[in-house]
This record gives C-alpha cells, sequence and structure tokens, in this order.
C-alpha cells in the first residue's frame, strides 16, 4: 500500500483528491471544518518536502454551476487551518486552471472549483479525468468519504499516475483502522450496531459475523429481533418482512459461536417527542401505544459489561433517539463505557453518521481511537466490499 512516506514531493505537484464537503450556513461560513482538519497533515507534510498541492474537492449537490456551491466560500477557512495562502481556479480544468497549476512554486496551494459543476465528474468520464490529470506530477487520494464512488476525481484520474500515486495519510488511516477491526483486531472483539433499520444493516452484520465474538444490537433494529422472537413491540419501529431474517441472523451468530447482545430493557414513550410521558418497560413487553425509545438502565449495565471485556470495538449507529435529550442516556452510556475500554488499552474505531455525530455532539471524539470520516464509505468497507477509489490507488 503506497502512502505519503514512499515520495519525496520536493519540486513536485500533488494533486490531492480531498473532501471538503464541509456544511455552510447562509452566510457561506464553514459550521464543520473537520473535515479540511482532517487533510491538514497530507497538505502540510507535502509542502515541508518542498512540493505543492493542487487540491480538488465536490461541495454539496449541484445542478450545473451554482455559485452557492463554489468552493471559493472556504478559502478563509482553508487558509485560517493550514497557516497558508490558497490560490484558486475558478474552473477544475482548462485553461485557467492548467495555468495556475504550472505556475505553481513549492510550498503554494491551488483550490480547484468545484468538480461536480461538470457532469462527467459523477459520471467517471475519462476524458474529464485526463484533464484533471494534467494539474500534478503526483496523484494523491485522501479523500475516505468519496473513496465509494468510482467518480473521474476518486477513481478514473488514477489510471494516469501509474507509478505515481498513493494513499494520503486520512484515507491510510481510514484503511488501517477499518483493517484493525476486520482482521487484525485483538480479541475479543466486539461490533455494536445501532440504527433504525435491520434492512440498512443486514450485509454488515453477515459480513462481521466471522470476526466478531459479541454483536450488541441498538437503536430501532432491536425491536424487529424482539418481534421476531414473540416479543410485544407496541407502536416501536419494526420492520415485519424482515422478522424471518432477524431470526436467521441470530441462528447464524449462534452457529458460529458469537454472543449476540439485545436490550432487556427500554424507556418507553407515548409520543414521538422529547416531552412525552415515560417509563422504563421489559423490551419483550412494551404496551400498546408505547414506543421504544432509547436502551433502559439494566441493558445500558449489561452493555457496559460487555464493552468493557473487549478488547477491539465497533461502534456504528446509536442505541436510542439521542437528538431528544430524553432519550440520548443510552447512547452517551455506551459512549462512556467505550472511552473507559479505549483509556485501558481497547481500540475504538467509530464510524457512521449518527454514531459520529453523537460522538461530537457528547465530546467523545477524543476519547476512542479513531472517528471515521465516511459514512457510506465506511458502510461499504464493513460490508467486505473493496471500495473503487481504493482499488484504483493499489492498481500497479
Amino acid at each position: 500500500m503506497k502512502t505519503l512516506n514512499d515520495f519525496n514531493f520536493q519540486n513536485k505537484k500533488a494533486l490531492i483528491r480531498v473532501d471538503f464537503n464541509v456544511p455552510l450556513n447562509d452566510n457561506f461560513d464553514v459550521t464543520d471544518a473537520t473535515r479540511i482538519v482532517s487533510a491538514k497533515p497530507t497538505i502540510i507534510k507535502i509542502l515541508e518536502d518542498g512540493g505543492s498541492c493542487v487540491l480538488m474537492s465536490h461541495l454539496g449537490r449541484p445542478k450545473g454551476v451554482q455559485e452557492e456551491f463554489s468552493l471559493k466560500h472556504i478559502i478563509p477557512k482553508i487558509e485560517d487551518i493550514l497557516g497558508v495562502e490558497v490560490k484558486f481556479a475558478s474552473d477544475c480544468v482548462g485553461e485557467e486552471a492548467e495555468e495556475k497549476a504550472n505556475a505553481l512554486q513549492p510550498g503554494e496551494i491551488l483550490l480547484l472549483e468545484n468538480l461536480r459543476f461538470h457532469d462527467e465528474e459523477k459520471q467517471g468520464d475519462k476524458a474529464f479525468a485526463e484533464q484533471l490529470s494534467k494539474l500534478g506530477d503526483v496523484y494523491v487520494n485522501d479523500a475516505f468519504g468519496t473513496a465509494h464512488r468510482a467518480h473521474a476525481s476518486t477513481t478514473i484520474v488514477a489510471e494516469f499516475f501509474k507509478d505515481a500515486k498513493c494513499f494520503g495519510s486520512l484515507l491510510a488511516k481510514e484503511i488501517e483502522s477499518i483493517k484493525k477491526v476486520l482482521e487484525d483486531g485483538e480479541k475479543p472483539v466486539l461490533a455494536v450496531l445501532g440504527g433504525a433499520k435491520v434492512s440498512s444493516k443486514i450485509t454488515v452484520i453477515e459480513n462481521i459475523l466471522d470476526k466478531v465474538d459479541h454483536l450488541i444490537i441498538g437503536g430501532g433494529m432491536t425491536f424487529t429481533f424482539i418481534k421476531a422472537r414473540g416479543g410485544k413491540v407496541g407502536d416501536s419501529i419494526c420492520e415485519d418482512d424482515k422478522m424471518e431474517l432477524a431470526l436467521d441472523i441470530l441462528k447464524q451468530a449462534e452457529a458460529k459461536g458469537v454472543q449476540v447482545h439485545l436490550p432487556v430493557d427500554v424507556i418507553a414513550a407515548d409520543a414521538f417527542s422529547n416531552d412525552a410521558n415515560t417509563q422504563l418497560v421489559d423490551v419483550f413487553n412494551i404496551p400498546d401505544g408505547w414506543q421504544g425509545l432509547d436502551a433502559g438502565h439494566k441493558s445500558i449495565e449489561i452493555f457496559d459489561d460487555v464493552v468493557n471485556k473487549c478488547n477491539t470495538i465497533l461502534w456504528n449507529g446509536p442505541l436510542g433517539v439521542f437528538e431528544m435529550e430524553t432519550f440520548s442516556k443510552g447512547t452517551i452510556a455506551l459512549g462512556n463505557s467505550i472511552a473507559n475500554a479505549t483509556k485501558n488499552g481497547a481500540f475504538s474505531l467509530v464510524g457512521g453518521g449518527d454514531s459520529v455525530a453523537a460522538v461530537k455532539e457528547f465530546g467523545f471524539e477524543d476519547k476512542v481511537s479513531y472517528v471515521s470520516t465516511g459514512g457510506g464509505a465506511m458502510l461499504e468497507s464493513l460490508e467486505g466490499k473493496t471500495l473503487p477509489g481504493i482499488a484504483a490507488i493499489l492498481e500497479e
């Protein structure tokens, strides 16, 4: 696996695919700069080698050229984080982009305009990728968030850099972290899967059953398993058409020696509201008109015990509707358990949009081993798929 450390970038222009798809407010200020901060080590390494950087990214889902999706809006934030002036090209291909890239001196940075202003980007157009390839000597992919897309800038462009392509430090870390869980994890290995639906996690569960010793299932998908086992789930979210599948997963887990841990009690509410009436109930006996929205006290204790006896932990999905304070206790308790296990030497990987949001909101970001930057890419990795953006770098 070729990384930045395999190259000396002195007098070289690095064409870097970053993921600067960051949220902006109405004044075009960046409201969460995590993705820019995550790309900093790669960019600084290249500059310190005596190279220059041509940065390419998408922003949002524009239909053609749309001013509100211009990457020029985020230049002040990039400059603030990197401490380096950032030049800008008003298109990502063509004469201006080529002239500005050719004029770059060692230590300088050029940001290209939004790749998705061109339909050819998402289409994985080869001629468009070739135009991009003219802007650098070495191709660096550091965008895990888009590594599952076979787009021109994430995958196709690599074809034009036979021996001059590598992973940036962020993407290398993502690959290593997932490998640490799925292949090299020190046992016992635990996966915590939460979220609303079994259907969105089926392939993940099936792929990881061979790799884990313990599986905690929480969140809304709990109730499909409970109902399948004869429980009463009241008005809780439930995929009736997935009950057979839930039973099959439990059978597979048993056959493989994986211990599955489901909540034994839940905080039930009489409405989907932070101000609803609540009661603590047995997970198999949720009254009609009530819905389970968070893990209960006994469940939290059981999960804490499981987490703290494991050496490798994957967390993908919350245990309840953590966006509402009333139903955030289970997710916060799980975060505390994982933070404690990590402090005692376990390796913990958090991935998936909701779990990452929870980790940030409740201050666990620096208390776990690694927080993944890619939602869809993370899920596909856990499903055992080889991501096109990663395969493109590995190909000789």
